[in-house]
């Protein structure tokens, strides 16, 4: 007995021994896959140049450049314009993720399939491109006031059981003079 309890406490000691070498080499991926995300990082800009935009891996705006004919342009049109280029740059970064976690960890790690999917979830989809006519419904919503001659009017549907108001609550009931009786004026102390 005592020699089957030197060869189990021999494969124990190797078993622990793997176990720590497979630790150690996966915190080493993990670690450059953190440095390779962390240098992630995308610029997109815009058609005539004028704006351009640098986002992080983390989807954070580091870098926004101007030129002076960004300066033409009136401002709702440049700050959709910013915005338009940062969400393109952010669309980017789960598929430059996803080939940093490849080439260090592996795609069938599950931690690094959580980080790619937080990365898919996080950072939106490519926004439209500026010259698709918008589709109703999408973008902008406009406000229109009266109603236009080559329009009938809508019709609003009606309800087809009555609707029952809610009634406010009532106001706060004012206090009479006489019903502060938080003073006492008499010779007695506090401190009983």
């Amino acid at each position: 007995m005592p020699e089957d309890f030197g060869t189990d406490i021999g494969a124990a000691e190797r078993m622990v021994r793997e176990w720590q070498e497979r630790a150690a080499e996966k915190a080493e991926k993990f670690g450059r896959m953190q440095q390779r995300i962390e240098q992630i990082s995308v610029t997109e800009s815009s058609r005539d140049g004028a704006i351009q935009v640098t986002v992080g891996s983390n989807g954070i705006l580091r870098n926004l450049q101007l030129s002076e004919k960004a300066g033409n342009r009136p401002m709702a049109k440049l700050s959709a314009e910013i915005m338009r280029l940062v969400q393109a740059a952010q669309a980017k970064l789960p598929d430059l993720m996803e080939q940093a976690v490849a080439d260090t960890v592996g795609l069938d790690d599950p931690a690094a399939q959580h980080v790619v999917g937080r990365a898919r979830e996080q950072f939106p989809d490519p926004p439209e491109d500026e010259d698709e006519p918008r589709r109703p419904g999408s973008g902008v919503q406009e406000m229109r006031f009266g109603i236009d001659d080559d329009e009938e009017p809508q019709q609003r549907p009606r309800p087809t059981a009555p609707q029952q108001r809610k009634q406010p609550p009532a106001p706060p009931r004012r206090r009479g003079p006489d019903d502060f009786d938080d003073e006492d004026f008499s010779s007695g102390s506090f401190l009983r």
